[in-house]
């Protein structure tokens, strides 16, 4: 189970996603999801670029760097878009469209990044 806070901002942005962290997961990514509930998400590992192609929502997303830094929003993100590419990202979070504008996610917050 993932779990990501926004120690700046003081909100939890993901109470109960996943990680992608493999050719398969990362490919299959959020394509064909329906619906993204509040507070779901996917993390992906060793990304710093996304697309929406062949996905249902719109999302947000953040892309952070190693120490777990904001280093860039894409928030409603629309299907069939492909996202900025940002050398410092390190892994990629998406989340329900919404998202960072709900939870004021600015670049340079600190993330709390947890997996059990």
């Amino acid at each position: 189970m993932l779990r990501i806070e926004n120690l700046t901002r003081q909100t939890t942005l993901v109470a109960q996603g996943r990680v992608a962290d493999n050719f398969l997961t990362k490919f299959r990514g959020l394509m064909g999801v329906r619906e993204l509930p509040d507070g779901d998400g996917l993390l992906i590992t060793g990304c710093n670029s996304v697309h929406t192609h062949f996905m249902r929502i719109p999302i947000d997303v953040l892309y952070v760097d190693a120490q777990h830094r904001v280093v860039g929003i894409d928030p409603e993100m629309a299907t069939w878009r492909i996202g900025r590419t940002h050398k410092a990202a390190t892994a990629v979070i998406e989340m329900p469209s919404g998202t960072a504008t709900r939870t004021q996610c600015a670049i340079g917050d600190q993330l709390l990044i947890s997996v059990a």
